[in-house]
């Protein structure tokens, strides 16, 4: 047995679970595609990830997620380890052509896998016979490839097939699940997947941007309302990545709030029936003229019970010729000397979790705020079959700080989703960046608690670990 111990890394003195109150919300957020694996079996269809991720040069690592964490068959041991790290709520997406191959409802020509549903029923039941509450992302990203093969996003019945397939899941599991995220990060999806061709299905072009904006924003309200209907007590929050942004001197002032009307406007004002942020950024006024159908404005609205936030870091930017329509550019956490980076490249910054709570909080029609997402990945290494990840404990002290800074100022944020439970597949960039509370050691499956996860585990039970010392 080894003698080495890990660093203790101490929760700052005005951070305790107790002062976030009984009812905040502690727990983790996961993506299928990123965890499950199983990619061709129990009937599940193909996604775009999964053509995407095996073409050349796609992926940083040329990797792919045909096993990933291997979650689809140690769900079981997974979520017993989840649930003794005192964390009682569990995010997980639900892969769309797992449940639905070929994209399509059957009242379209598809077909339901009942091999699908029932894995996700059985991932259900197993969290509720452990004390841990469900939330289901309805859309993390993983369309389906006989979709994508018809237009995707960019056509407009995604519409309508987004809403069959969010009827048949909440036809299936509304009676006992009651949290429902419906997309994930819209603007990352759309334009990293349509627009610049960094994610799947690796589109490029400007004339993709509008129809997928304004499809993405229709379907985000017609899937609120199809929870409604078919689930009349849930939760119905959708999630959005979003981050303050800062101008590099003051005469990047206009840059700013162009590429704060694109990373923070776009989605979450057509649902509070504002419409589109044109008036920052002029071509979204196309939309209305040449992409919407008659009613459909109208329709963009609708009132979600939360607003799931899904913070990492800051932005600071710059005027630039070189990107049409947007006219600005990141000043990247490198270049400005930033002291604390993460692997991925950003900055860490605490106060910037604060800000973007009290900005959205300005909006009147926002009932309350969910942190869905925020984490860091480190290069983390094993000694002693140990995982020593001050940095990644740290940064979750410190935001939860400001997160707690918020809550005692009186603004409406109610839970704190990490990302993420375990190390997984991070899209494009492979294997390689580590996010989780979890260790994964991808050859052999083997999990190991980092010590950020134990820093949860003690800071969610600490009377259980006081009347242990004792």
């Amino acid at each position: 047995m080894s003698t080495h111990q890990p660093p203790r890394t101490d929760t700052p003195p005005l951070l305790n679970r107790p002062a976030f109150g009984t009812d905040f919300i502690w727990g983790t957020a996961t993506a299928a595609y990123q965890i499950e694996g199983a990619v061709d079996r129990d009937g599940r269809g193909p996604s775009i990830w999964d053509t995407f991720s095996k073409q050349k040069g796609k992926i940083k690592t040329g990797e792919h997620a045909d096993i990933a964490c291997e979650f689809y068959d140690r769900y079981e041991s997974d979520l017993r380890l989840h649930k003794e790290l005192g964390l009682d709520h569990f995010r997980f997406s639900l892969s769309w052509s797992r449940i639905l191959p070929d994209g399509t409802a059957p009242p379209r020509g598809g077909r339901i896998n009942e091999a699908g549903l029932a894995f996700y029923d059985r991932l259900i039941d197993h969290c509720l016979r452990l004390g841990l509450t469900p939330w289901i992302t309805l859309y993390h990203w993983d369309l389906p490839l006989a979709l994508e093969n018809q237009g995707g996003w960019p056509n407009r019945q995604i519409v309508d097939w987004f809403t069959d397939f969010v009827d048949v899941c909440t036809k299936a599991y509304g009676h006992k699940v009651k949290h429902w995220i419906i997309l994930n990060e819209p603007l990352a999806f759309s334009v990293l997947g349509y627009f610049t061709g960094q994610h799947a299905p690796g589109r490029r072009g400007f004339w993709n941007l509008l129809p997928v904006i304004h499809n993405t924003a229709l379907a985000q309200a017609e899937g609120g309302r199809m929870v409604r209907q078919n689930v009349p007590d849930a939760q119905i929050g959708t999630a959005f990545s979003c981050s303050p942004v800062d101008p590099f001197t003051p005469r990047d002032q206009n840059a700013a709030a162009r590429v704060d009307a694109l990373m923070n406007r776009l989605f979450i004002e057509p649902a509070l029936g504002l419409g589109y942020p044109s008036d920052t950024l002029p071509f979204l006024s196309d939309i209305a003229r040449k992409v919407a159908k008659p009613g459909d404005m109208e329709r963009l609205a609708f009132d979600f019970d939360f607003i799931g936030l899904q913070h990492y870091f800051r932005a600071v930017v710059e005027q630039s010729l070189f990107m049409p329509y947007l006219w600005a550019k990141e000043v990247t956490a490198l270049r400005r000397g930033v002291p604390v980076i993460t692997e991925m490249g950003w900055e860490v910054y605490p106060d910037s979790m604060y800000r973007i709570i009290r900005q959205f909080s300005q909006y009147a029609g926002i009932k309350k705020l969910i942190i869905t997402e925020s984490g860091a990945a480190f290069y983390d290494t094993v000694q002693h079959g140990m995982v020593n990840d001050t940095a990644r404990t740290e940064y979750h002290q410190q935001y939860l700080t400001q997160v707690l800074r918020a809550r005692q100022e009186g603004l409406p944020v109610d839970g704190y989703f990490a990302w993420t439970f375990l190390d997984n597949f991070e899209w494009a960039e492979g294997y390689r960046p580590r996010f989780g509370l979890v260790y994964v050691d991808f050859r052999t499956q083997q999990r190991i608690v980092k010590a950020s996860g134990r820093w949860f585990q003690q800071f969610l039970t600490a009377e259980n670990e006081t009347s242990k010392r004792l």
